[in-house]
């Protein structure tokens, strides 16, 4: 199936496993509803994320995940502070082994092998007809046995250079409908957005390859929700997501993981103005915005109004969705402040 947008593309994977589910098992004891060999591609990869209220896109935890990957960490200070539940993925309380694809990334094996900088070479100067641009994520050495919570959903990701267009295929060896589906195909589109930048070329297809595709059933009625907005015609206007700037993103992306780490720590405050006048483009700008927003949410103090005004307005829906009482209190403050 191919879709324009990953919003498309979410529902009716949603709705095939939901109504049509070819198993019904319970890996580690988990009831869900199971298809095999389940795939689909997006005709434009930066339209990345389900717009629905009902989903709470949680759009600052997806930019977060998709850094923390980038940064080659396996930390949970990083990405724990964004989603606690991570908590309960980690062997040690301290990191995440399968779960932590950017180590594997850039550093993979014995041999410390940077996977991003070999393709990055391969295709954008040896041989850009190549089919070799593999990036290996799960590895045999991973203990399998239920003993072990976090193992690697995906197997890998694949790059291809045609007519000046960069092509992306995940292959994954499980993926939760609802949940994971989510995080990981905006990760990996944002990855293939930051490559097709620093090669200097426009965005192919996505293609999403899945083994076991599954519902799990504490999510049966929220996947019902997110169904029953889909049908009643409501769900407004047509958003489009900002789309990566041209030119090389690595040393934006070094800035921005910089002052996220500020940010993250409790360091720094940065009111819309500061990030404005920094030296990054609006699209990174808008990232940087959204981490502040998040701090306040973090350390449970009222959001800075100048944060909250200078986001776009999709990300301001977004924020609303899932933190309606912060986003609804900016608002506030903003219009006392006129």
């Amino acid at each position: 199936m191919r879709f324009d947008r990953f919003h498309e593309a979410y529902l009716a994977t949603l709705d095939t496993v939901g109504s049509q589910p070819q198993f019904r098992n319970a890996p580690r004891g988990h009831q869900s509803r199971e298809r095999l060999n389940y795939q689909f591609s997006l005709a434009n990869p930066a339209e990345r994320i389900c717009y629905l209220a009902s989903r709470r896109t949680n759009i600052v935890f997806n930019f977060a995940e998709a850094l923390w990957y980038l940064s080659a960490r396996d930390d949970l200070d990083f990405i724990g502070y964004y989603n606690r539940k991570m908590r309960e993925y980690s062997m040690n309380g301290q990191t995440l082994t399968g779960t932590a694809y950017g180590p594997k990334i850039f550093r993979f094996g014995t041999s410390q092998v940077n996977q991003w900088q070999r393709i990055a070479d391969l295709l954008g100067q040896d041989d850009p007809d190549s089919k070799r641009a593999f990036i290996q994520i799960f590895d045999a050495n991973e203990e399998l046995g239920s003993a072990n919570i976090d193992v690697s959903c995906t197997l890998g990701l694949q790059f291809f250079v045609r007519e000046q267009k960069l092509y992306a295929i995940a292959y994954m060896r499980a993926n939760d409908a609802f949940r994971g589906m989510v995080s990981d195909v905006f990760s990996f589109t944002f990855m293939q957005e930051l490559l097709a930048r620093e090669l200097g070329l426009e965005l192919g297809d996505y293609y999403h390859v899945v083994g076991s595709v599954h519902i799990y059933q504490p999510d049966d009625e929220a996947v019902e929700r997110v169904l029953a907005e889909a049908a009643s015609g409501t769900q407004g206007q047509r958003d489009e997501f900002p789309v990566m700037p041209s030119g090389n993103p690595w040393p934006h992306l070094e800035t921005v993981l910089e002052y996220e780490t500020l940010l993250r720590e409790d360091r720094v405050a940065l009111s819309g103005p500061d990030i404005e006048a920094l030296d990054l483009p609006v699209y990174w700008q808008q990232v940087l915005l959204l981490f502040s927003f998040y701090q306040s949410v973090a350390y449970r103090r009222p959001a800075d109004a100048s944060v909250f005004r200078a986001l776009c307005p999709l990300y301001q829906r977004l924020l609303h969705h899932k933190w309606p009482q912060q986003a609804t209190l900016s608002l506030l403050e903003h219009h006392q402040q006129k």
